[in-house]
C-alpha cells in the first residue's frame, strides 16, 4: 500500500531490513517481536513515504501490484477489490497504517501496540475507517 510499483516495493523491503538490523539492539522484548517488526515497517514506510516530496504520491499501481492485489478470476470481484484499495489509498497515512494491520489479522490489542492506540481507539478508528471507504468507493 506504500509503493507504486514492484522497484518501489523492492527498496521499502531493503530499507526495512536495514532498519530491522540498525535497531535490533533497542528491541528490549516488551512486545512480541513481530509486532516490534511491524511498528519498524510501518515506520519505515511512513518516513520514507515522506520523503518522497518531489513525486505524486500513490499514483496507481503498476500491472504487477494490481495482478498480485486481484488474483481472481471473478471480473466484478477485481473491481470491487480495486475500488477498495483505491479508497484506502485515499485514508490518511494513520488510517491506512491501521486498515493494513485490520488485514493482516491483527487483533485491536496488536494495531493498538503497533499504534499507540488503545483498544476502543482502535474499534472507533475503524469504525470511522469503514464508513470513510464506504463513502468513497460510492461517490467514485
Amino acid at each position: 500500500m506504500y509503493c507504486n510499483s514492484r522497484e518501489d516495493k523492492e527498496d521499502l523491503f531493503q530499507d526495512i531490513v536495514l532498519q530491522l538490523w540498525r535497531a535490533f539492539a533497542s528491541f528490549n522484548g516488551d512486545a512480541k517481536v513481530s509486532t516490534w517488526m511491524y511498528r519498524v515497517a510501518l515506520n519505515t514506510a511512513i518516513t520514507r513515504l515522506r520523503k518522497e516530496t518531489k513525486r505524486e504520491k500513490f499514483a496507481g499501481f503498476d500491472d504487477d501490484a494490481v495482478f498480485e492485489i486481484a488474483a481472481t478470476d471473478n471480473k466484478e470481484e477485481n473491481e470491487q477489490v480495486m475500488q477498495m484499495y483505491e479508497a484506502i489509498k485515499k485514508l490518511s497515512e494513520v488510517e491506512r497504517a491501521i486498515t493494513m494491520l485490520y488485514m493482516d489479522d491483527y487483533s485491536y490489542r496488536e494495531i493498538g501496540e503497533v499504534m499507540g492506540l488503545s483498544e476502543s481507539n482502535v474499534g472507533f478508528n475503524l469504525n470511522k475507517i469503514r464508513t470513510k471507504i464506504k463513502t468513497i468507493v460510492n461517490q467514485g
